[in-house]
Parts: C-alpha cells; structure tokens; sequence
C-alpha cells in the first residue's frame, strides 16, 4: 500500500502591522505637505540669501537682505501687524465669549439660526464685504446719508483711520472666534455649574472659577486662530485705511510685484514667519494642552 503524499499546509495570509498601515495611508498627506507647504517654505528662506533683486536660486548666498530690514523702518510694519493683530483678538474675546455663552448654554434652538447667519457671511468674499464698509463710511454714503437726510446732520468720511481698520477686523475675523469659543463652552458640563449655584457661589466665581477655565480650549485655539490670520491681514488696511497703516503684508507684496526685489520679500516673509511662530509657541507654552483638553499625563 502505497503512502499518500502530504499536502503543504496553505501559508496564512500576510498581515500587516497597525504601523505600516497607518505608515501607507498617510503617505498622501505626508506627500501634499511636503511638496505643497514644506517645499515651498524652504525656497522662500533660501531665497531670503540670494543677492538683492536676483531671480536665481544658485548663487552666493548673503545676509544683505536681513541687513536691509533691521537698517531701514521694516519693524514698524511688524509693530502694526502685532498691535493689530491683538487689538482684534481681545476685542473678539470681549464680543464674542457672552455671544457663545448665550449659543452654548442659553439660545438652545436659535443658536443654529445664528450660526448659520454667520457662516453665510463665509460664502462672500472678505474684499466684496469690506467695500461694503466703505460704501456705508464713505463721504455721503450710507451712515453720511442717512444722517444728513434725517437729522441735518453732515459728517466728513469715516474712512482711512485706525478704528475703521479694526472695525473690518473685527468683522472679517468674528466666526473664527466665535464657532471655537461655543464649542469650549459646550464642554462645561451644566451639573457642574448647577452644583456651584446650589452651594452658595456667585455668578462671578462660577464664571471665575468654573466657566472660564473649563472652556479655555475654545479661548485658546479662537485666539491663535484670529492671531495668525489677523497678523497677516492685508485688505483691511487697504481698502478701509487707506495705507494710512502699512502691515508687513503690504510690505512683503510691494517687494514681490512693484520693487520686483524677491530676495527682500523672502527676507521679510522669513522674518515674520520667525515672529509669528515664536508669539504662537509662547502663548502655546503658557498653558498645559494636555490639562486644557482634558488628558492626563501618562505615567
């Protein structure tokens, strides 16, 4: 009797670790911030060293360009951005935390009402809503108009000032305070405040003590969020100032299109991403994320 040949059992199927997957499918990303963010940004600071008003990447780099900035009046620009910037960030703060107080804890079904109204303003673009200030602001305009006609009243053009600027600010930057600052005061739990009522606490220390610290991620992530889009801010300034202020933006795009000095550009546009991210990491590390986001720390 003849012995059966054995039959090699199948080899399981190959599986993969969590890591190399997790590695695979990332690597699109991975890929679009190289080659759309990193990339670029490195060509933007090599392009800071080239000679001034060169359009090569290949020649003999220089610190001319930085010696330029700090020699001429480049830091005022970066004064108004910064000052700017925080002027719009506190006065958001002011305006917009009872606003998403009232959307988180209060308002209930009109909160989505006021939500979509604001986000409709989205849809529109930021310069076509601005020139809408101006037509209001200018000589005889809407607020002119109408003062003159009813009240007998003539006001001079409300344009080309710093209040006006921050004003558009304000107005451009709202929602970006805003939807953060109602989703950090949708984090504080209503029991929490019921039993700081119930034992004798005021408003004030329940704010103080409870609501404030409770909803610091949505304050935190609405203000670096308004802080880095207001820093750079261009069109405010523009359409509503009427470079009455010059930012750093307005500086950087003279250099790229009228000067055609690339190089200088580069320089500033390096400089202020330096700033911005040394301002950002500090107010980063004034606060425990891991304690704001409601993670411990892992022993």
């Amino acid at each position: 009797m003849s012995a059966t040949p054995s039959v090699p059992a199948p080899k399981p199927p190959r599986e993969f670790s969590p890591a190399f997957f997790g590695t695979v499918c990332s690597l699109p990303f991975f890929l679009l911030m190289l080659f759309g963010f990193v990339a670029p940004l490195l060509c933007v600071v090599w392009f800071g060293f080239m000679p001034a008003k060169t359009f090569a990447l290949l020649q003999m780099p220089t610190f001319a360009n930085y010696e330029t900035i700090f020699n001429q009046t480049y830091f005022k620009s970066i004064l108004w951005s910064i000052g700017l910037a925080t002027v719009t960030v506190l006065t958001l703060l002011v305006i917009c935390y009872p606003l998403a107080f009232g959307m988180a804890k209060i308002f209930r079904g009109g909160a989505s009402f006021i939500t979509y109204a604001i986000a409709t303003s989205l849809f529109v673009s930021e310069n076509i809503r601005l020139f809408g200030w101006v037509i209001g602001f200018m000589k005889n305009g809407v607020v002119g108009g109408t003062l003159a006609k009813v009240f007998d009243v003539q006001i001079d053009s409300l344009l080309y000032n710093i209040p006006v600027i921050i004003l558009g600010m304000v107005y451009v930057y709202l929602p970006f305070m805003l939807f953060p600052l109602v989703l950090g005061l949708k984090m504080v739990p209503d029991q929490v405040r019921e039993a700081a009522f119930d034992l004798g606490a005021s408003r004030w220390q329940v704010f103080k003590k409870i609501d404030l610290p409770l909803s610091m991620p949505g304050v935190l992530i609405g203000s670096l969020l308004v802080f880095v889009l207001s820093v750079g801010a261009i069109s405010e300034a523009k359409i509503l100032g009427g470079q009455k202020v010059v930012t750093i933006a307005s500086d950087i795009e003279s250099e790229f299109t009228y000067a055609q000095n690339w190089p200088l550009g580069s320089a500033l546009s390096t400089l202020f991403i330096a700033l911005t991210t040394v301002v950002v990491f500090f107010a980063l590390g004034r606060f425990d994320l891991e304690k704001l986001l409601g993670k411990k720390r892992s022993e």
